[in-house]
């Protein structure tokens, strides 16, 4: 999930603001109204974090041909991204693979969104770690890491 949110935050061009602000009309006839980078505007990061959970199709059960380590991997390409070079042979493709996935996604999108927005609307260093270990709680000593 933290991957797709971030791979998609990074799209944005960093200079790209949004008007945000009271609709109120001051007496004197004006608005008071800010502009902020759009990636970190609570409209855009809610429309991304919204939609953040189908890409959960492009994610299949993954198996470490030398460990043996199972883990769920990307192997859909992104946008117009080449085909990846993916050793498909250690995927496993059945039905309903990534619904696990999805539906802990969306378990995790429903119970913290507020959070994660809150987190990604700052200039959070180790937002993973913070996310998995302080928000959703689901983490013991997340490593840290360079998202």
């Amino acid at each position: 999930m933290v991957d797709e949110l971030l791979y998609e935050i990074r799209k944005v061009n960093p200079r790209k603001t949004i008007d945000v602000g009271s609709f109120r009309i001051n007496p004197d006839g004006t608005q008071v109204q800010n502009k902020v980078p759009l990636v970190k505007s609570e409209v855009y990061l809610t429309e991304v974090l919204e939609g953040v959970c189908e890409k959960m199709d492009d994610y299949s059960l993954y198996t470490d041909p030398d460990t043996k380590e199972k883990s769920y991997k990307r192997f859909a390409p992104r946008d117009n991204d080449a085909f990846p070079s993916v050793n498909f042979n250690n995927f496993q493709f059945n039905p309903g693979d990534s619904n696990p996935l999805k539906y802990a996604c969306e378990r995790v999108v429903e119970e913290n969104d507020e959070e994660i927005i809150s987190l990604l609307t700052k200039d959070t260093e180790h937002f993973a770690e913070k996310l998995c270990n302080e928000v959703a709680g689901f983490c013991k000593d997340f490593p840290h890491s360079e998202l």
